[in-house]
């Protein structure tokens, strides 16, 4: 939907099943549209659209695409951003690791990447820019050969030729976000303004990458990896950093008990990943690679010589109106810091995206509402947050 000050606001549908075309409109039709008549029944819909690669071949077929774009012209729905982070499979089946394949160093993540672009510049309404999201290059567990990192810059600077070239033909503002992650090849502010700063050595005074280059910032990962907004989002924009995407998503943190371990149980699952960071009192911080793994390891949960126990934010993105009670604490107060900054600086980042895609996987005391009302009760909390600080008409 249409915000203040040029501001674009949906949410993700990676929160709904769907490989094929057909699966995902089905989706659309059924869960978006429901979304819509509770949300925003009589303004201009926002839909943040993720497409497979499947999917996106399937679109890009002339016929199915117009009549994609005249359902959404019908149903007063547009699109400004697609969620371009999972290539295949993303829901049921284990996903885990493999949701960061193909990566960077692949040419098919650049070509399924530059197909989605194709894409939304046909979809995108007149004076909206339009954004993909990205996954982080790669996976640090991959361990990557310096020629291959080579490649993944290489793929990702023929990407930005190809948004470059479409920006140019089409009159359209487009960008990339990357989009840090725990665990990933970009992981943290300091890792990303590595990564621009190599492709500026590589690209010397092209205008291209920071026009068409930027990050996804995700209020969850940031969170996770205990960096605070104040901090990091001035440091990217300092360097230069397109901010692109901000996804609105809140990760769990809890102080390790015995008894909120066994109660985190319900949170490990065998789909998604959930790397765990733990930041001891006297500040160190431990990563591990799944929350099964943080549950094994007895050092885990040492307490300090005072009995203070270690702080553990746990990626699994939980409902942003999500009432959680002890031990569970959500960081939320992240995400709201992001929004104060926003209000600051509304030209920060046109585009934000509410993503909450674990709804299949919550436990059920955070999984009593069905899909269409658990969305509807996350726009119920965010628009009177941003309404409080302009960013949005007043709730009624």
């Amino acid at each position: 939907m249409r915000l203040n000050h040029g501001l674009h606001l949906a949410y993700c549908t990676n929160i709904h099943r769907g490989e094929t075309w057909r699966e995902t409109f089905e989706s659309l039709q059924t869960h978006t549209l429901a979304v819509r008549e509770r949300v925003c029944p009589q303004k201009p819909f926002a839909i943040g659209l993720r497409l497979s690669n499947w999917a996106a071949h399937e679109l890009s077929e002339s016929a199915t695409l117009l009549a994609f774009e005249r359902w959404l012209a019908q149903k007063n729905c547009y699109v400004f951003t697609i969620n371009g982070f999972p290539f295949g499979q993303f829901h049921q089946l284990r996903v885990k690791e493999q949701v960061y394949l193909p990566d960077w160093t692949s040419p098919e993540r650049l070509a399924y990447t530059n197909l989605l672009f194709d894409l939304l510049s046909k979809l995108l309404p007149a004076g909206v820019e339009g954004s993909v999201s990205t996954l982080p290059v790669s996976f640090k567990s991959f361990r990557l050969h310096p020629d291959a990192l080579k490649a993944a810059r290489s793929n990702l600077w023929h990407c930005i030729e190809h948004i470059a070239h479409l920006s140019e033909e089409t009159g359209r503002k487009l960008h990339l976000g990357l989009e840090p992650e725990p665990l990933c090849l970009l992981e943290s502010s300091g890792e990303t303004i590595q990564l621009f700063d190599r492709l500026r050595t590589e690209h010397p005074r092209d205008p291209r990458l920071a026009e068409h280059l930027g990050v996804n910032y995700d209020t969850c990962h940031f969170a996770v990896n205990f960096e605070e907004p104040q901090n990091a989002l001035p440091c990217l924009c300092q360097h230069g950093i397109k901010i692109s995407k901000i996804h609105l998503s809140s990760a769990l943190k809890v102080r390790p008990t015995v008894e909120t371990c066994q109660a985190l149980k319900a949170f490990a699952n065998d789909v998604y990943l959930h790397q765990v960071v733990v930041r001891e009192p006297a500040g160190n911080r431990n990563i591990y690679y799944d929350l099964p793994d943080a549950l094994a390891d007895r050092d885990a949960r040492r307490s300090a010589p005072d009995g203070t126990l270690p702080e553990w934010r746990i990626h699994f993105h939980v409902p942003l109106h999500a009432a959680t009670a002890p031990p569970f604490e959500t960081t939320s107060d992240h995400l709201l810091a992001v929004l104060d900054l926003l209000a600051e600086n509304p030209k920060l980042c046109p585009h934000l995206e509410m993503e909450t895609y674990t709804w299949e996987v919550l436990p059920p005391e955070l999984k009593s509402l069905s899909v269409v009302e658990q969305l509807a009760a996350e726009y119920e909390w965010l628009l009177p947050q941003l309404a409080e600080r302009g960013l949005a008409p007043a709730t009624k």
